[in-house]
């Protein structure tokens, strides 16, 4: 467990708020000024080789979280400090360089693979784009992570519909972990998943993560039951905080927790 005493925080969340236009019919969208409100003023940290997770039911904001920290979409009101920088004052070239370091691994493993590349394109891709290695030694490193997920690297030219559900998620964190990032962002990472495939990808993420910085989305508190620290989202905020054992615990009116729990 990361010790939190000493230690700078590698992320920092402080205030953040996320408000989307509430739009009904043909003129909605045009006159309308109603917002609905998806984060609401959620603060905290992460430490270097901390896993923090965030659970809570689904329309919640936890997705939106993670989102606005990757600067997938721009908060409304709060600031994201990445080492220590300001995420909303760097430049383009530095928000590159945050996300080869924080890497996210979406939810559904079907939309977020290019079904037209193989899957030794597609892990390479990171690679590829920030033009690191040879071609040879970006196959080696292609063909040493499949090994690692649990995939036949003699597999590497095949294509995403070959495969299953839990074997795509797999190439997917194949490709979240090309670069070595520093942070490894899981959108609710086995949610789309049956439950063999579930436990055997969270099997695999716990291996593959150890002692590395870990920020974890989860619908359920038992899928981040070994994180060092949860935080408990409910309508937008951060209703509660601490370990597994100690929510499991609380009895809070802020959360069903016999909703989050199985």
């Amino acid at each position: 467990m990361a010790d939190t005493n000493e230690r700078t925080p590698l992320l920092k969340v402080e205030h953040l708020s996320k408000e989307f236009p509430a739009e009904s019919g043909m003129f909605a969208k045009r006159f309308s000024k109603r917002v609905v409100s998806a984060v609401n003023d959620i603060s905290f940290e992460i430490y270097p080789g901390e896993t923090f997770g965030l659970v809570g039911e689904s329309g919640c904001g936890k997705s939106t979280t993670g989102r606005t920290i990757m600067r997938l979409t721009k908060p409304t009101a709060g600031k994201v400090f990445f080492q220590g920088k300001d995420v909303a004052e760097m430049s383009k070239h530095e928000i590159k360089d945050m996300r080869r370091e924080m890497q996210f691994i979406f939810q559904d493993p079907y939309a977020s693979l290019n079904p037209r590349m193989t899957i030794g394109e597609i892990v390479s891709e990171p690679m590829t784009i920030h033009g690191v290695g040879t071609k040879e030694e970006r196959i080696e490193r292609v063909r040493e992570l499949l090994d690692v997920v649990g995939l036949n690297p003699e597999h590497i030219n095949r294509y995403p519909h070959e495969f299953s559900g839990g074997q795509r998620q797999r190439i997917s964190i194949a490709r979240a972990l090309i670069r070595d990032p520093k942070v490894i962002v899981l959108d609710e990472a086995t949610s789309a998943l049956d439950s063999i495939s579930e436990k055997l990808i969270q099997q695999a993420l716990n291996n593959l993560t150890e002692g590395r910085t870990t920020f974890i989305v989860a619908h359920r508190l038992s899928t981040i039951r070994d994180a060092d620290r949860i935080a408990v989202i409910a309508d937008g905020r951060c209703a509660e905080y601490g370990t597994y054992e100690e929510l499991m615990a609380l009895q809070g009116e802020f959360y069903q927790l016999k909703q989050i729990q199985s």
